[in-house]
């Protein structure tokens, strides 16, 4: 009996429930807690005012979407745009060096493409204004509170240096946490790549409960959305729930679960049953919000500065037609 007993799982009372909701709508009221505001207003609009506490975003997309490059944004405009939130970032930034990370930063501030910034382009020759301008943004990035992991680790590995920020850099404070991107999660000798995601997601939904922690995870899609079938049929443009790999477990996981998607690179000019303009179009497909609507999203694509904007007039946010097709 005893040995049962200690297999108990943690429980409470709903009377404690209740006082935490009520508590949390008081200091939403109040301005105590609030979400962390991004540069795109729409996306503000659909979630709870920004990236809240204690939820788990997912942003997918296929290779080129820009979805490296929404999440390095959103990364350093949490800090421009929110200055009186004492929050830490934590970034998991498995695809790519760091360095690169603030390089593209870096471009996004000064509007200079990477290429230009690395001397690639032999056409343009950065001169020591040039470097000066660098130098000085890079020394505002330097103090922001954000930390990279480079090497790619397990899910024990990634749960540990959670564990270690809640206890230490980011005690007392919103911890912030970013994959890049959960494929390239380590799994022990035999485990499936589906087993390895699914495990991720249990520790993810584990961690997003303590303290005031938020997941912020990018992920790919299947290659089906890829094929001659479903771009040349308009009814099939738009990415759905299985086009997602593991999309049952980011699916169950995910408060938020976005698609990023660029028609324009699978050759499509007229997207989706409404024809809608894909030239230099970027649309974010919100596939599940756990407390709003489902909708997609348009924005301007200026990917070459590492960058999604909002068009500069009138508000483009559709309503998804198919929903039920989008949820299979």
């Amino acid at each position: 009996m005893e040995q049962n007993l200690n297999k108990v799982l943690e429980y409470s009372h709903i009377s404690k429930a209740s006082d935490e909701i009520i508590n949390y709508i008081i200091h939403r009221k109040e301005g105590k807690i609030k979400s962390l505001k991004t540069r795109w207003k729409k996306f503000n609009r659909l979630t709870m005012g920004g990236i809240e506490p204690n939820v788990i975003i997912t942003i997918a997309g296929i290779s080129g979407s820009g979805k490296s490059s929404f999440a390095n944004s959103l990364e350093t405009d949490l800090f421009d745009l929110n200055p009186d939130v004492e929050f830490v970032v934590l970034s998991f930034n498995f695809e790519m060096l760091s360095s690169r990370q603030v390089g593209r930063k870096i471009s996004s501030k000064l509007n200079r493409t990477t290429k230009e910034l690395y001397s690639g382009d032999s056409s343009v020759k950065l001169n020591s204004s040039d470097l000066e301008a660098i130098k000085s943004e890079a020394e505002k990035i330097k103090k922001y509170e954000i930390y990279y992991v480079d090497m790619p680790g397990n899910v024990e590995e990634i749960e540990s240096t959670i564990d270690y920020f809640l206890r230490t850099k980011a005690k007392n404070k919103w911890l912030i946490v970013m994959l890049d991107h959960t494929l390239l999660t380590r799994g022990k000798m035999g485990d499936s790549e589906r087993k390895i995601l699914a495990d991720l997601q249990y520790m993810f939904m584990r961690k997003k409960k303590i303290g005031k922690t938020s997941i912020i995870q990018l992920s790919q899609m299947n290659r089906d959305i890829e094929s001659s079938d479903r771009v040349t049929n308009p009814s099939m443009h738009f990415p759905m729930r299985k086009d997602i790999f593991g999309g049952d477990s980011l699916f169950q996981a995910s408060d938020y679960l976005i698609v990023i998607h660029r028609p324009e690179m699978l050759g499509i000019t007229k997207y989706g049953r409404d024809g809608w303009p894909t030239n230099s179009k970027v649309y974010l497909h919100i596939l599940k919000n756990r407390d709003g609507e489902i909708k997609v999203l348009q924005f301007e694509n200026n990917l070459k500065y590492n960058r999604i904007e909002e068009p500069p007039r009138g508000d483009p946010a559709e309503p998804v037609l198919e929903l039920n097709n989008n949820n299979n």
